[in-house]
């Protein structure tokens, strides 16, 4: 099997998922990042016989606007795809449906769908060190009906409806702290280009996503958010996020 990870993963939680399933699997992958702005996606021509894992995580139930774009000027050419959205134990909403559909009109023939729980992006009280031991065993379950699906593809339905739940703008947009240096590697690791560098970095607040890649990637732990948005956040969360999310395969 030529598996290929075709990822969107800002933050580390999709990524982790799917390098659980991907070493169940049995496989090495190469990597496909989606988060790269400046790469020509539509020059990657994949063949019938490869097999891909198209990841991503869900943004307010949606996929996310930069990874959908990026996966639909990629040539699928028939390759077979496991589709697998990961969310931060809220709802994934119309994640799933949507990313099926962008696959199928980019080329993908879709053999099988996982949503997964990670630890919350912004809000890590939220699924707090998911995916974990039962995380991991759940998902290893689903290797022999994954492995079934690439050899013999069946038709399949994933939860979801359209139209798809309208983009949100989320309020939580990360401020810059007094110990940044300037380094530049928010602005060079953005996937939406959304923070400029100059004689101060500048944040695009129409462009940003609130994936918190810049957050992640800061060695100086210069980024952050503010506290009462946060909470206010939190609280509005807390019921939905509060009971444990089942992973899921379709």
């Amino acid at each position: 099997m030529d598996l290929k990870k075709i990822i969107f993963s800002a933050t580390g939680g999709t990524e982790k998922v799917a390098d659980i399933l991907i070493k169940g699997l049995d496989e090495s992958a190469e990597k496909i990042d989606l988060l790269d702005r400046n790469r020509e996606f539509s020059k990657i021509c994949l063949q019938k016989d490869d097999v891909c894992m198209l990841a991503v995580p869900s943004y307010g139930g949606r996929v996310p606007k930069e990874a959908a774009e990026r996966i639909a000027r990629i040539k699928g050419n028939g390759a077979k795809a496991i589709l697998l959205v990961v969310y931060g134990n809220r709802e994934y909403d119309d994640t799933l449906l949507e990313l099926k559909e962008v696959a199928k009109k980019s080329g993908f023939l879709p053999v099988v769908a996982v949503a997964a729980v990670a630890e919350h992006s912004i809000m890590h009280q939220f699924a707090k060190g998911r995916p974990d031991k039962q995380d991991r065993e759940e998902l290893l379950s689903y290797v022999q009906f994954i492995r079934e699906r690439i050899e013999n593809p069946k038709p399949f339905k994933v939860p979801g409806k359209k139209p798809y739940r309208a983009y949100g703008k989320i309020p939580l947009k990360p401020q810059i702290k007094r110990t940044c240096n300037h380094c530049g590697k928010c602005a060079k690791e953005c996937p939406a280009g959304a923070i400029s560098m100059g004689e101060y970095i500048k944040l695009d607040k129409n462009l940003c996503i609130s994936c918190m890649r810049c957050v992640a990637v800061c060695p100086r732990h210069a980024r952050k958010l503010s506290p009462v948005l946060l909470k206010l956040a939190s609280h509005k969360l807390k019921k939905v996020c509060r009971k444990r999310k089942k992973n899921e395969i379709y």
